[in-house]
């Protein structure tokens, strides 16, 4: 039962650092799979090519591409009752929050047909004192600070100089993103179309299928611009996993190699110890073969209860440790995740990786016991 521990613990190991190389993995995944097929275009509005709706045509009839959803991002100041602030208003439409994979901490995202709805961060609400219970449902106006566009040419005609345009209508606060970093609101763009937006300071666009994002990432070169996939930031931070994964195996491998050494000695110590009773049982019949599968029998037993069993602290370590995070992350007000993830594919593999390396600890002894001298087994002492 020692033996079959000291397996279990290495195989536990080995199951604790893999799940949590693969969960960390997992988790950042499944956070941006939305987000796998999108790309992003920004331009400077210092920039030669300007990003306005002709240049979003070229890019909309690329082959290959669902949708495109432009941002144009802008100063401003918000008035709330008696109050007024500085802000970042970013003008998208209803599209953008899915394809950028945003969430709202608190009420909903607007829609087509909210005209008069707008989404602000935390950092906003601590700029006017709110706090989130009170926010929803609010009314706020609005001053834009749009640039002066020459309109024979469509430059800018200073980048200092801006136009301030006073917003009639007033927008309700429907939604809240969890960002402290900057005081920003969303703004649909449908609702200040008269403004006439000279050019826009982003593109987001998705892809109708993974394969496609190298062409329209070509494509999109040759007409002038930059653009950016997520699904490159993902496939190095894959390789980055993939090289933890194999750094934790190691560690764990390690452990299983002790575990292994300890079963040998183990069976080696049972052979010493048997070493009488092997030359009574052979002096009652028994063959070579007989002795021989009886030792291989015991090895791969031990091998594979030790599996079994390390299994079971495995996920245990893994439950344990998750719990424990999850408590904390609960208390300090952070998101609530799964740190570990295993698949049932690598279950199945430990239990036959274990129940071979018993196979091959018990080999030697094995061999070694079935030749035993029946007669110089009975006198051994």
């Amino acid at each position: 039962m020692l033996t079959v521990l000291g397996i279990s613990v290495g195989i536990g190991a080995i199951l604790f650092l893999v799940s949590l190389g693969s969960g960390l993995q997992h988790i950042l995944i499944s956070e941006i799979a939305a987000s796998m097929l999108s790309m992003d275009i920004k331009v400077d509005s210092s920039a030669l090519i300007k990003l306005d709706k002709d240049q979003i045509e070229k890019i909309k009839s690329i082959n290959g591409v669902a949708e495109v959803s432009p941002v144009f991002k802008i100063s401003s100041m918000m008035r709330v009752d008696e109050l007024s602030g500085a802000i970042s208003a970013i003008l998208v439409k209803p599209p953008f929050f899915s394809m950028e994979g945003l969430k709202v901490a608190n009420g909903v995202f607007f829609t087509g047909d909210s005209d008069n709805k707008i989404v602000v961060s935390t950092a906003t609400l601590q700029l006017f004192n709110l706090s989130a219970d009170n926010t929803l449902g609010k009314t706020v106006r609005f001053e834009l600070f749009m640039p002066k566009i020459d309109e024979k040419n469509g430059n800018l005609v200073n980048s200092e100089e801006v136009e301030t345009v006073r917003l009639e209508k007033t927008y309700e606060i429907v939604g809240i993103v969890d960002d402290s970093s900057e005081s920003y609101i969303y703004m649909p763009m449908d609702s200040v179309e008269n403004l006439k937006i000279p050019f826009y300071t982003q593109l987001k666009l998705t892809a109708k299928d993974q394969k496609d994002i190298p062409e329209i990432k070509t494509q999109i070169e040759i007409i002038g611009f930059v653009p950016t996939a997520l699904s490159d930031t993902i496939s190095d931070a894959d390789r980055i996993f993939q090289a933890i994964q194999i750094i934790l195996s190691v560690f764990g491998a390690v452990a299983l190699v002790v575990s292994a050494i300890g079963m040998f000695n183990t069976m080696t110590i049972a052979l010493l110890e048997r070493t009488q009773e092997i030359g009574i049982m052979k002096a009652l019949g028994a063959s070579r073969h007989d002795i021989w599968k009886l030792f291989l029998a015991e090895s791969v037993i031990i091998g594979f209860l030790g599996g079994a069993v390390g299994i079971i602290l495995g996920f245990s370590g893994t439950y344990a440790v998750n719990a424990g995070v999850n408590v904390l992350a609960k208390n300090f007000g952070g998101q609530q995740v799964s740190l570990f993830y295993t698949s049932n594919s690598f279950v199945f593999f430990i239990i036959i990786f274990s129940t071979i390396v018993g196979f091959v600890t018990g080999l030697y002894p094995s061999r070694r016991a079935s030749r035993l001298n029946p007669l110089e087994a009975l006198r051994y002492k």
